[in-house]
């Protein structure tokens, strides 16, 4: 018995906050971003991080075909959840209905969903579930400090999903790595949440993202690239057989970089940094949904997930996709209209790290 996905869906914020938008409140400018990253623009969202889930996960239950009492376990990869205690995915597991899911949360920052994919595939292979719904949402823009621009520039909001069932046909999951540096969680953290800090931060920039790009950099680059190649060679198959590496969207050198170590070709390659930045454990469930969309993913096609992220944690799989690559229904579930500009969602992150002191 193997685990397959059977449906796919992702949910976008409608704000949109530019490189053009962004010259206006900091020192920066479209080249400077665009260069570093291949970053035009990032989505804001006026909902909370459930709210996303939710809306994926009715799109991913639609494309499977499936309600949401079919399902029996809810994961959510987040690292933004709307409240530490319930977790998101007990606010997704009641706003979808889900009456018959266990329901958790899954912490590894980035490299979240392919986490959470393996853990749910695992699951289904071990034959004590046989629906899971696995969820990547976040919305990062929350611990956004606008004052650094080497990091507020990088990430933006939104969610995407998959429903994970049995087969014994030739597909599914087939192999993957799960791995963490520990040693190094310091180049990239939020220090001041959690029980380490204090009860009210002295400094706002703790409670913001804090990264040391170059490392981050330097790491993720061997992290990315070191485990796919070993999950493709787990798998049984050769780089040639690659059709299509998704990988986590945090900079267009890095996947580049990850690319060449696969010795794959640009148009074997999906991309949408450009359009969404950053979206933590939301980026590769995003590029999977519009991949789809577009074509990129034909019946039987070997599929390579990499993915690294804070801790500093890293994740890669291999997965033969199935037959099907259209969705079976759609849903009409979507975001309530916003009654705030993309400026006005972020305000509240300017009073509090003191933007406008600049």
């Amino acid at each position: 018995m193997n685990a397959t996905i059977t449906g796919w869906g992702k949910a976008l914020p409608p704000s949109v906050l530019t490189n053009s938008d962004l010259e206006s409140i900091m020192d920066t400018s479209d080249e400077w971003i665009t260069s570093r990253s291949g970053i035009k623009e990032r989505r804001i969202s006026h909902v909370e991080t459930s709210d996303m889930a939710t809306i994926a996960a009715h799109r991913a239950l639609a494309a499977a075909g499936l309600e949401p009492a079919d399902i029996d376990l809810i994961i959510v990869a987040t690292c933004s959840p709307d409240t530490l205690i319930p977790s998101a995915a007990a606010f997704v597991q009641a706003k979808l209905g889900a009456k018959n899911a266990g329901a958790v949360d899954l912490n590894a920052a980035c490299s979240g969903f392919v986490y959470s994919l393996v853990f749910g595939a695992n699951m289904i292979r071990g034959g004590t579930h046989k629906r899971v719904l696995v969820i990547g949402a976040e919305k990062l823009h929350y611990y956004m400090d606008f004052t650094d621009r080497s990091t507020s520039v990088l990430f933006g909001d939104g969610a995407g999903a998959v429903v994970l069932e049995p087969t014994e046909a030739d597909e599914g999951l087939l192999s993957s790595e799960l791995g963490m540096d520990g040693d190094s969680a310091e180049f990239l953290c939020i220090p001041g949440f959690g029980t380490i800090g204090d009860r009210v931060p002295d400094l706002p920039s703790e409670v913001g993202v804090q990264m040391d790009g170059q490392e981050v950099f330097r790491r993720a680059v061997t992290m990315m690239g070191d485990s796919s190649v070993r999950v493709v060679e787990e798998a049984g198959i050769g780089f040639e057989d690659v059709d299509i590496l998704i990988p986590h969207q945090a900079n267009q050198r890095i996947i580049d970089a990850t690319a060449r170590r696969l010795k794959l070709p640009s148009e074997r390659v999906f991309m949408n940094i450009h359009a969404y930045g950053n979206t933590s454990a939301a980026t590769i469930p995003i590029a999977l949904t519009e991949a789809l969309e577009e074509g990129r993913i034909r019946p039987g096609a070997n599929i390579v997930f990499a993915a690294f992220g804070g801790g500093l944690s890293w994740a890669a799989a291999v997965l033969r996709w199935g037959t099907r690559t259209e969705p079976i229904a759609t849903s009409d579930v979507d975001f309530p209209p916003s009654e705030r500009t993309t400026m006005e969602l972020l305000q509240p992150n300017f009073d509090f790290f003191g933007l406008e002191e600049l």
